[in-house]
């Protein structure tokens, strides 16, 4: 079993900043992506930022330029820097693992249980 526990979201003004953690535990054998959707409400859950275990990133275009993914591998951890906030970025925050488990060697999808973030003055 895999779990991803998720922190740092919160309540922050606009143009303010904020960075989400994600970490992973339990029967992981490799990790081959790590990444951040989101889901505001009324609407359906989107691509914010992801990162394979070689580095590669890629972004929605709505965050380029403010948004950073990052990760630790060693830590099993990957990190959402979040900067010139805006209104529109205010959602539940996910993330997600694409992990090579250990009881079988299958790549398999999780997710964590959601962080909320809101932008408002």
């Amino acid at each position: 079993q895999v779990q991803l526990v998720e922190s740092g979201g919160g309540l922050v003004q606009p143009g303010g900043s904020l960075r989400l953690s994600c970490a992973a535990s339990g029967s992981i054998s490799s990790i081959v992506a790590m990444g951040w959707y989101r889901q505001a409400p009324g609407k359906q859950r989107e691509l914010v930022a992801v990162i394979t275990n070689g580095g590669n990133t890629n972004y929605a275009d709505s965050v380029k330029g403010r948004f950073t993914i990052s990760r630790d591998n060693a830590k099993k951890t990957v990190y959402l820097q979040m900067n010139s906030l805006r209104p529109e970025d205010t959602a539940v925050y996910y993330c997600n693992a694409n992990i090579r488990v250990t009881t079988t060697l299958r790549n398999v999808g999780y997710w964590g249980q959601g962080t909320q973030v809101t932008v408002s003055s």
